[in-house]
């Protein structure tokens, strides 16, 4: 078994591929594999770049790490949508192809009998059988149900690359035999598993999540408005303990006697004796 290599994984699968008869699973294989050519071609991904294997109805690509995944996907959110349009405007119902896609990154080892290894790939490749991403493709109109792997989202689509806008992509649970996976769906997630996302109300993984909104400067005590109870009335006043300097005049003592809007007891204002009544 070689070496694990850092790959970006790239996954295609056709929807209800087994209710077609052998005419039609061949016409679609032939179609996923064109469309799939054309769309690595315009991401600058040659030959050399990727390995594939054939699983049927649905395509593995392994590419090499040094290959752009902003291209990838930028190619995947725009030109395989694009195709899937064109081939489905030209065929019949029953050769009529939609797709689910995932983008993931990992560790990859090849055997010796050519078999791919890797645990990474193994989450890859529940999260494209998952019910969560079945659900997608069959509520929207749209050909194409993408997601990524938490690490591609973290890497890339969080940081919103031009052509990829990281507000399109929703977090949800992909429920596999090892325990939960999360991805990120792009486009509109099921009905009943959209989970918080985007900014201010999911922290990304790597990321420090939405900042707290700047507190405003508190006014000073002088400056502040004075609470009104029930009915429009001033609430009670403050008590005052020790001296208490007002005007030039002084109060001694214990003042816990000013209450509502009356003053009572004696005190100076200025100098002045006045009895407040």
């Amino acid at each position: 078994m070689t070496d694990p290599v850092s790959r970006t994984i790239l996954l295609l699968d056709i929807e209800r591929f087994s209710d077609r008869d052998d005419v039609e699973q061949s016409y679609l294989r032939r179609m996923l594999y064109d469309i799939t050519d054309r769309a690595l071609q315009h991401a600058g991904i040659d030959q050399t770049q990727r390995l594939r294997a054939d699983r049927g109805d649905s395509v593995m690509e392994l590419i090499d790490a040094s290959a752009p995944v902003t291209t990838l996907l930028r190619t995947l959110l725009t030109d395989v949508p694009a195709q899937l349009r064109t081939v489905n405007r030209m065929a019949s119902r029953a050769a009529q192809m939609r797709l689910r896609g995932v983008v993931a990154s990992g560790y990859v080892a090849v055997d010796d009998q050519g078999g791919w290894v890797g645990s990474d790939l193994n989450e890859a490749c529940r999260l494209l059988d998952a019910d969560v991403l079945r659900q997608a493709l069959r509520e929207r109109a749209e050909d194409l149900a993408l997601c990524v792997s938490d690490a591609v989202y973290a890497g890339v689509v969080r940081h919103n690359h031009p052509g990829i806008p990281a507000e399109e992509f929703h977090r949800v649970t992909a429920e596999s035999k090892n325990g939960p996976l999360t991805a990120w769906l792009y486009g509109p997630a099921p009905k009943g598993t959209a989970q918080p996302s985007g900014p201010g109300e999911e922290q990304a993984p790597g990321g420090s999540g939405a900042r707290p909104a700047p507190q405003q400067p508190s006014a000073p005590a002088e400056h502040r408005p004075a609470q009104q109870a029930p009915g429009g009335a001033a609430a009670s006043g403050p008590s005052f303990n020790g001296a208490v300097t007002i005007g030039g005049g002084t109060v001694h003592g214990t003042q816990n006697n000013i209450s509502g809007n009356r003053i009572s007891g004696g005190f100076h204002l200025g100098g002045s004796d006045r009895s407040g009544r």
